[in-house]
């Protein structure tokens, strides 16, 4: 075989092996979140649900896909509820920014009659639908910096509340038919989120606080993206903790963020502690 030969099936062999190395290191990560995911399960004696919403690479170019809750997102975790004992409690791991609301809305009441225990762990943020799914647990465990966010319906790329204003801002016959209209839907599912809300607070916080605080995270009290903390959040009298499992972060890290080009964040991936006399402390 001469050199030709040899370097035309070099090439190939590259060609192939680029295509392949993707899928197997894909197959790999899969493999180790299930191993961490059973020890959770071990160790908590629950069921682990992961609903994580990253960006992750979907082509040999490392192309990001955009993820948020969907239809597909509640069908398999109410699925993964169904296969669930109703004497084993559940532990769902929480991160996304959101999503539509009736995936959010079926994945919430799934939780909430779920007869065991149901803890839903938010390691850095569960806005808008993912606040909703919150609400349905027993328990909310955040980390110490972790947020959640309102709820409040949007219409497209519009507050819901903000389109009602519109309604006390002018006068009818100054306002055009498009805007009528979606200010009469607007006002429906400003209503709608808001009964979801207070059913899924009923028996969680005190009864003369469920409206209150049903209003104050779906009427557009705040922007949408507003950071509810944990004092915020233990303020509206919601069951959170800050007591995070370590292996919910190891978990998190098998959820890599695709970068391109150099990371902007960088540091030793090792603890630091604080030395006392050349000793570390």
């Amino acid at each position: 075989m001469n050199s030709s030969d040899w370097i035309s099936q070099l090439f190939w062999l590259f060609i192939i092996f680029s295509m392949m190395s993707p899928y197997f290191q894909q197959q790999a990560l899969f493999a180790a979140r299930a191993r961490k995911m059973a020890a959770l399960e071990k160790k908590r004696k629950s069921r682990v649900i992961t609903l994580i919403h990253r960006q992750e690479a979907i082509s040999l170019l490392g192309i990001p896909l955009a993820r948020f809750i969907d239809i597909d997102d509640s069908e398999q975790v109410l699925r993964a509820i169904r296969m669930t004992d109703k004497h084993v409690p559940i532990d769902l791991i929480l991160h996304t920014p959101g999503g539509l609301v009736l995936a959010a809305e079926q994945i919430a009441e799934a939780l909430k009659r779920h007869p065991a225990k149901v803890t839903v762990f938010v390691p850095h943020y569960a806005m808008s639908g993912g606040t909703l799914i919150a609400l349905g647990a027993d328990e909310i465990v955040m980390d110490e910096n972790a947020v959640l966010g309102p709820v409040d319906p949007q219409l497209g790329n519009k507050p819901a509340a903000s389109i009602v204003k519109v309604l006390e801002m002018k006068e009818i016959a100054d306002i055009d038919d498009e805007t009528l209209i979606l200010a009469d839907v607007s006002k429906k599912a400003l209503k709608q989120v808001k009964e979801t809300v207070m059913g899924l607070l009923k028996n969680t916080i005190p009864d003369d606080r469920v409206e209150d605080v049903a209003s104050l995270l779906s009427q557009g009290t705040w922007t949408h993206d507003y950071p509810i903390d944990v004092a915020q959040a233990r303020g509206f009298g919601l069951p959170v903790s800050t007591e995070m499992p370590p292996e919910v972060y190891e978990l998190m890290e098998l959820y890599p963020q695709p970068r391109g080009g150099k990371p902007s964040v960088q540091y030793i991936p090792l603890p630091h502690q604080r030395e006392v006399n050349g000793k570390g402390r």
